[in-house]
């Protein structure tokens, strides 16, 4: 089984700063894609931001040149640096894991965290 815990969000206010952490735990032994995901009240679920183990990334038009995504395969965490923070970054972001690969049980699946929330207010 294959766990991710995000950590990092917050209230902040427009124009400030938060970096999400997203820690995957388990017989892991591979994950192909990490990546961060919100949904905001009425939205549906978006991607935010996409890293792929070999290093390959894509972000959100809305969060281009904002957000930045980085891996560290070793540990299995993804992280999500977010600057200049908007009222419309607000919202529930959720970590993903896609072809997460553990040994036990033996299986790769799509794994989802609790989420964290963000939201940007003055």
């Amino acid at each position: 089984q294959v766990q991710l815990v995000e950590s990092g969000g917050g209230l902040v206010q427009p124009g400030g700063t938060l970096r999400l952490s997203c820690a995957a735990s388990g017989s892991i032994f591979g994950i192909n894609a990490m990546g961060w995901y919100r949904q905001a009240p009425g939205k549906q679920r978006e991607l935010v931001a996409r890293a792929t183990r070999g290093g390959s990334t894509n972000y959100a038009d809305s969060v281009k040149g904002r957000f930045t995504i980085s891996r560290d395969n070793n540990k299995n965490t993804v992280y999500l640096q977010m600057n200049s923070l908007k009222p419309e970054d607000t919202a529930f972001y959720y970590c993903n894991a896609d072809g997460a690969c553990s040994n036990n049980p033996p299986r790769c699946g799509d794994y989802w965290g609790q989420g964290t929330q963000v939201t940007v207010s003055s």
